[in-house]
């Protein structure tokens, strides 16, 4: 499958009484007791470590998950390792209404796919997509499925300068290309 295709099964962040979780900040993607680690591979098994009801999530994502989230997803510090836990896990990529604004760029730094979602509270609220679905979308057009379901779905797509850093792997290869 070429690199702009991604696929995976989803998880969808709900809370206790099955409403998208809004605003999970940094320190609940990645908790601060867990900084001083800085071997990216061992920073998966903490991510959402200290988010209410997804502390096991390390044991049960599977390299190529996609996670899906309410908006605002990221608040908070500029804590890279917040990217990174994902990326040790081998998280196909985030979806979400809305991104914080460090978040994003640290993620787009990094070469891992953030993708804008529209009306996602209603897809979740009418079931059309649930933990475990698999999805299938194109980042350069932001046209995707949701397979298990049959029924279509438009994702805002990369920016060209998003794109191509995603290309290059990450922004520092992509700013060899530029010489």
């Amino acid at each position: 499958m070429e690199k702009d295709i991604r696929q995976g099964r989803i998880w969808v962040l709900l809370d206790k009484d099955g409403k998208i979780i809004e605003d999970i900040d940094t320190d609940q993607i990645y908790h601060n007791a867990h900084l001083h680690i800085t071997d990216i591979a061992e920073m998966g098994q903490f991510a959402l470590g200290n988010l209410e009801g997804w502390t096991d999530f390390p044991k049960k994502c599977q390299g190529g998950n996609i996670i899906i989230a309410g908006r605002n997803f990221g608040a908070g510090s500029s804590r890279q390792q917040a990217v990174d836990c994902f990326i040790a896990l081998k998280v196909n990529a985030l979806l979400a209404p809305s991104f914080s604004a460090i978040y994003f760029r640290n993620a787009v730094n990094s070469g891992l796919p953030v993708l804008g979602v529209r009306d996602l509270e209603s897809l979740i609220a009418g079931k059309k997509f649930v933990t475990g679905d698999v999805i299938r979308f194109d980042v350069k057009t932001g046209q995707a499925e949701n397979l298990s379901r049959g029924i279509p779905l438009k994702l805002e797509p990369m920016s060209s300068v998003q794109y191509e850093i995603f290309k290059a792997g990450d922004l520092f290869k992509y700013g060899k290309t530029l010489t």
